[in-house]
């Protein structure tokens, strides 16, 4: 009769428990891993790593991110190769759902580039009313220049201000590196060189050099930076929910709270801009 009465209640128990736990099984994601390319300024600036491990509690979903320059980022995604990317180059994000590979554009936030170099300014860009006239500067003096060279969102915007200027930069002053913003922050310390860099890597490093802030505030050098999802109907295997997922969160106002909040030593580097309208960027 006991053995009777305890099968009883733990059946009872069970149909209790049992929509809790279908509930608990939904809310799981069924592929846990989400492939994020994106530009190595979120990585070097130690935004993603205070970022994502928020996302991973909230959401469930691991993130194994792929900091690469923005173009390769985008090629990436292009080939189906990620789920999600997360970049600054609007033209060529445009162009990326324009094409079909990416669903939609969602602002996230942006920062600004600014040139950094010598603290004597061998070239005067402290006197220049424009990044254009900045940049020309250091043609004219064949001073020192470090690019990117990778075909990231930086060394786009440097190519775009080369083209305003009317200058194709080659020569012995004009080093392409094919690396990271990190790591071309610390080539120009040692040769004593001017870079365009991304304010938040900037910040990031700017303990580890002797280069100064020469020149910034020119509207031209705006940095919006926006994410994307990979077309699900181009890609099907793809982990679109888990892309959507970040998508869904990093807009939130919690992500936007999360990334104002970020700084190094007192100093912003993200500037949250998140309007929920694809294809925009807020000012």
């Amino acid at each position: 009769m006991l053995f009777s009465r305890m099968v009883k209640l733990l059946l009872a128990l069970g149909m209790t428990l049992l929509p809790f736990a279908n509930a608990a099984i939904a809310a799981s994601p069924v592929n846990k891993t989400l492939r994020l390319a994106t530009t190595t300024s979120t990585e070097n600036s130690g935004l993603l790593s205070y970022l994502l491990p928020r996302f991973t509690q909230a959401t469930g979903y691991e993130v194994h991110v792929i900091a690469v320059g923005t173009g390769k980022a985008l090629r990436m995604g292009q080939d189906g190769d990620v789920d999600v990317v997360l970049v600054h180059a609007l033209p060529a994000e445009t162009k990326f759902v324009a094409a079909g590979y990416g669903e939609r554009r969602y602002p996230v936030m942006y920062n600004d580039f600014v040139i950094l170099g010598p603290v004597n300014d061998p070239a005067g860009l402290k006197h220049a009313h424009s990044v254009v006239e900045a940049m020309s500067k250091i043609s004219q003096h064949s001073a020192l220049f470090v690019s990117r060279g990778d075909d990231s969102g930086t060394n786009k915007k440097e190519l775009a201000i080369w083209r305003d200027a009317k200058i194709k930069p080659k020569g012995s002053w004009y080093r392409e590196a094919g690396q990271g913003m990190g790591k071309v922050i610390q080539m120009a310390n040692e040769l004593d060189a001017y870079t365009l860099s991304d304010r938040g890597t900037w910040i990031a490093y700017r303990d580890k050099t002797h280069l100064k802030v020469i020149f910034e505030g020119d509207e031209g050098l705006r940095n919006p930076y926006g994410i994307i999802a990979v077309n699900p109907k181009r890609y099907p295997d793809i982990n679109h929910a888990g892309a959507q997922a970040l998508i869904d969160w990093i807009t939130s106002h919690d992500g936007q709270q999360l990334i104002a909040q970020y700084a190094i030593d007192g100093f912003k580097l993200f500037i949250p801009s998140a309007t929920r309208t694809a294809g925009t960027d807020s000012k």
